[in-house]
């Protein structure tokens, strides 16, 4: 009882002290930002740093100062946000920095919080985000080669981070100026691909590295996962374990820097959500500091959303749900409250730990010590308890401290226990659902079905199976391929087979769904056999291509094909009719799609139907519209999707995101059932619910929720 109050005591009087020196100091550098190889130096001192990532687009400008406040309440210094360059240039030369991509809005939120950013531009980003962040439209230029030593690549990459960085010191946002930005990332785990392109990859690191500091921000540059890194641009480390599995900087001049510490991991359809413990987090966090490390991004901090179509292949909307602040930019507990502690707890011993002479000590066959000591700064001691089994006693200095298994414990004056990773103090909290309102009224629904496109209804044309994505550039998910067959003789039991390197096929023959068929993330082709009905006359093929997103990662993206590879029919299991060089027609996306029928202006440009004869349910390829009123209250708003099947969803003409509950986890379950509405998308009543369905499901099942925790706070 006597250790734990005195964890308490010291865990609140250097939270204190934190909070109080953020009050006074505020997040601004006016003397810029250097480094050495102990740590970043801001205003001509060493910092230690715990940073938060906050992606911006991922949640409403209405919720970045909760979310900042919350964060910086953490015990977070820096929030760390990538740059969306499909957002920002979704075409050539046209930029978009308004609503969720007001960059200059959210940093400038941050400032006046008293944090700090790193402004991580990539331009490629990766990020689970579609495409990884790269607009489509750079495919179609000329020569492209994506991420290698490839002119037109450089041009437009060296284009578009001159535009950020020109942005930002319009606004005085770089530290170097006053403002908040401490660091710039070029490029995103550029090592992982880099062998692919040999020599070019090589040259190509140099290129980005000398553009980037050429460009003159004033702050460190730094490379995530690159070895290589030149000089002065610093290599960081991305992973779960950074202070087992990064060997350094590649220089002693530069500090020892993880860019992500993932608290959780992403998720995609078909798959359970991943759980990271607080503790674990905690021990690997604990464990790169002991180890000289003295920079910690949260990758995420706050995960977020996913709305419309940005999310990569197979990932679901929600986007790091697990993080210290889940989806909705609730606490998450004990993960918020246990790395908060610890923030607080090593920067109570900051002084020791930059300036101190770093000693390691064996204390026992898994047992460390890592001693920061010097006469000035004190002395700080991180104990190690490797043995996942069993508690240990381990004597330090004449003193016996019991260390729970894997387990650091933070020694204050290298004597008093102020923290230990695997000791929980905070209570978790559990998140709760509230149903507020069913949509479960047949008469206020009303459907629209789309038309199966025939061969002869297509204008496009073509002797051969077209790639999805060059016809719909993205600006779809979908790809109509239709065809006209009719057999030279008779063919007895017919069956047709399909195999395609997209996501989803949805077969229709006559105007009537044959079968269905996906992918996943693990298994990338979809290969279906349906049997199918034919006339003895004219038969109408027409098979839906679906995306769930483009890849985020990879090299040569750019050659990458998507879409129906092979078609064919076989009679009787015996006679196979090879469909794939027959005439195909073409139609891009669906009708409600070219008529943006989730928009309130287009709602007329379609005839609806109401609720008549069981229409309203379990029809693929459907549109449903209803209305509703605004919950009471101001806590977050989910849309519960589990009686539908696949699709995408509208409020009042803003995409919450794709839905695809069909898709079951091994235990049964859909990845994500309950779907973020944010506050700003609604108005107190009269809302438009727009939902479209692929496969088949029940709009009567859709509920609206609110969304709370109970518990710790």
């Amino acid at each position: 009882m006597a250790l734990g109050r005195a964890l308490s005591c010291w865990i609140l009087l250097a939270m204190v002290l934190v909070l109080s020196a953020a009050d006074a100091g505020g997040a601004t550098a006016e003397k810029g930002v250097t480094y050495d190889g102990r740590s970043l130096i801001i205003n001509g001192q060493r910092k230690l740093l715990f940073s938060g990532s906050i992606h911006y687009p991922r949640s409403t400008p209405e919720m970045w100062p909760s979310l900042i406040k919350k964060t910086k309440e953490g015990g977070i210094d820096v929030i760390d946000t990538y740059v969306f360059w499909n957002l920002h240039e979704p075409k050539l030369g046209q930029y978009d920095f308004s609503g969720r991509n007001d960059l200059v809005k959210f940093i400038k939120e941050i400032r006046s919080q008293g944090l700090y950013v790193c402004l991580r531009i990539g331009p490629f980003i990766e990020a689970e985000w579609n495409y990884g962040g790269l607009p489509f439209w750079l495919r179609d230029v000329p020569g492209m080669v994506y991420r290698t030593d490839n002119e037109p690549f450089k041009f437009h990459m060296r284009k578009f981070t001159s535009k950020i960085v020109n942005l930002m010191k319009s606004e005085g946002l770089y530290a170097s100026q006053g403002g908040p930005i401490i660091l710039s990332q070029i490029e995103n785990e550029y090592g992982n691909v880099q062998a692919a392109f040999r020599e070019k990859g090589v040259s190509y690191v140099k290129w980005a590295a000398k553009m980037a500091v050429g460009l003159q921000t004033g702050v460190p540059w730094i490379m995530c996962k690159q070895p290589d890194a030149p000089d002065p641009v610093i290599n960081t480390c991305n992973g779960m374990r950074c202070g087992e599995t990064f060997p350094g900087p590649n220089s002693p001049n530069k500090p020892k820097m993880w860019t992500e510490d993932w608290t959780s991991f992403f998720q995609v359809y078909g798959a359970p959500p991943y759980i990271r413990s607080a503790e674990d987090i905690a021990y690997h966090a604990a464990l790169f500091i002991a180890k000289n490390g003295s920079f910690i991004n949260y990758y995420m901090y706050h995960g977020g959303t996913n709305f419309g179509r940005t999310s990569s292949s197979y990932f679901i909307t929600g986007y790091y749900d697990q993080a210290p602040l889940d989806e909705y930019g609730l606490l998450r507990q004990p993960k918020y409250g246990h790395l908060k502690e610890l923030h607080a707890a090593i920067k109570s011993t900051a002084n020791p730990l930059l300036h101190g002479k770093q000693t390691i000590l064996s204390l026992g066959p898994m047992q460390q010590a890592y001693v920061f000591e010097d006469a000035r700064s004190g002395c700080a001691a991180f104990l190690v308890n490797n043995n996942a089994r069993k508690v240990i006693q381990i004597q330090f200095r004449n003193n016996v401290f019991s260390l729970r298994p894997k387990s650091i414990g933070i020694l204050q004056n290298c004597k008093t226990l102020i923290y230990e990773t695997a000791k929980v103090n905070v209570p978790t909290n559990m998140r709760v659902t509230t149903l507020v309102h069913t949509f479960n009224v047949p008469d206020k629904w009303e459907v629209f079905r789309e038309t199966i496109p025939t061969f002869s209804g297509t204008s496009l044309k073509a002797n051969d199976l077209l790639e999805h994505t060059k016809l719909t550039k993205d600006r779809s998910d979908y790809l109509w391929y239709t065809l006209r067959f009719k057999p030279s003789s008779p063919c007895t039991k017919p069956s047709l087979f399909i195999e395609s390197s997209g996501h989803v096929v949805h077969v229709f023959v006559n105007n009537a769904l044959a079968g269905s068929g996906h992918g996943s993330r693990d298994i990338r082709a979809v290969k279906l056999q349906v049997p199918v009905r034919l006339i003895n006359g004219q038969n109408n093929i027409s098979i839906l291509s679906g995306m769930v997103g483009l890849p985020d990662s990879g090299a040569y993206m750019e050659s990458k094909s998507y879409g129906l590879t092979k078609a064919q029919i076989t009679c009787g299991g015996a006679k196979t009719i090879d469909l794939s060089r027959s005439q195909w027609g073409y139609s891009v996306g669906l009708l409600g799609e070219k008529v943006r029928l989730h928009k309130w202006g287009n709602l007329k440009r379609v005839k609806w139907s109401t609720n008549k004869a069981g229409l309203i349910k379990n029809r693929p390829l459907a549109w449903y519209k209803t209305m509703f009123d605004e919950p009471g209250g101001n806590g977050p708003v989910g849309l519960n999707m589990e009686s539908m099947g696949k699709g995408e969803m509208w409020v009042n003409g803003e995409s919450i995101g794709r839905y695809w509950v069909s898709f079951l986890t091994p235990s049964g379950h859909p990845s994500q059932s309950i779907y973020h509405i944010p506050r700003a998308f609604l108005k107190p009543s009269g809302n438009l619910l727009v939902v479209l369905e692929e496969e088949g499901g029940d709009p009567l099942g859709i509920s609206l929720n609110t969304i709370s925790v109970v518990g710790s706070n």
